[in-house]
């Protein structure tokens, strides 16, 4: 049933910080930083700072796959706990001025990036890898991870927030952002009918964009029970593309990197050296209570 109460938009709007819902104590609708802190720097060129949300595993998962590939990418990650408000501290603002995860610094170049597909498609021409050469691949490529920069926001500050995040359940935004979700199901399906990877026959920096969001969707590991909401198993071309791409070796590790949820065995908070996947996940260093 649609909800009768009507809400009248104030002549000029104020914030309220109580509304907002889970995320409501880290959202203000200013920049800049809350409280001075330096970011640590660890012993390698690349050092990124960021949370295993699907943007953070989208540039995780690229680092893990150059390695894999042979590429001298060894990297710092620190974790950066987003409901604590570190995204806020004066040191990662001065690399992310919108104080969003992820964010890398480059030493070897003294270059920020920060923005997801900008650090994917920083590091895919810093180490000439997972892009396309031939122009016309290449360009292929890129709309499919300008499309995921575009499109993700609807699945997870539309979709996600009001389907398993807003305090309350209103039947519209439900409704809108479900069926723009599904809609974008469609899109990636019928792109995937004869296609391997999402641009075609090669795997690229896209399909590392786009399947920490949609992959995990397909797979029932976001937002609830939206797979079901959403019937994500008709989708029959997304569920072999997000098989292939989730069971790769370096897209189980990235997935890893910065989490600070989930099984114990799973999160490896801090990622200094290859080593680390064996010997610093949290269920092995969490302090106890005689620590």
């Amino acid at each position: 049933m649609p909800n009768n109460d009507t809400y009248t938009p104030p002549k000029v709007w104020t914030w309220d910080a109580e509304s907002g819902g889970k995320f409501a104590s880290i959202n203000r609708p200013i920049a800049g930083p809350t409280h001075d802190k330096e970011l640590p720097v660890g012993d390698h060129p690349l050092q990124l700072y960021s949370l295993a949300t699907p943007n953070g595993v989208k540039v995780t998962v690229m680092l893990e796959e150059l390695l894999t590939a042979g590429h001298d990418a060894e990297y710092d990650a620190w974790l950066i706990n987003i409901q604590e408000g570190d995204q806020f501290g004066s040191g990662f603002v001065g690399v992310n001025p919108n104080s969003k995860i992820p964010a890398l610094m480059d030493r070897s170049t003294g270059s920020r990036v920060f923005e997801s597909g900008a650090i994917l498609l920083y590091l895919a021409e810093k180490f000439d890898a997972f892009l396309p050469k031939d122009a016309k691949a290449r360009t292929e490529a890129l709309n499919w991870l300008f499309w995921l920069q575009g499109s993700a926001p609807y699945l997870g500050g539309g979709f996600g927030h009001f389907y398993a995040y807003a305090p309350e359940k209103f039947e519209y935004p439900i409704n809108r952002f479900a069926m723009e979700a599904k809609r974008q199901l469609d899109v990636l399906d019928r792109q995937l009918a004869n296609s391997k990877y999402i641009a075609g026959d090669e795997y690229t920096i896209a399909d590392m964009a786009i399947a920490p969001w949609y992959g995990t969707l397909m797979q029932g590991t976001i937002y609830d029970d939206a797979a079901t909401f959403l019937d994500t198993a008709s989708y029959k071309n997304m569920q072999r593309w997000t098989e292939l791409v989730t069971e790769r070796p370096a897209y189980k590790r990235g997935k890893m990197v910065n989490r600070a949820w989930g099984e114990e065995n799973e999160q490896l908070r801090e990622r200094h050296a290859a080593s680390d996947f064996d010997t610093r996940t949290w269920d092995k260093i969490k302090p106890t209570e005689d620590s």
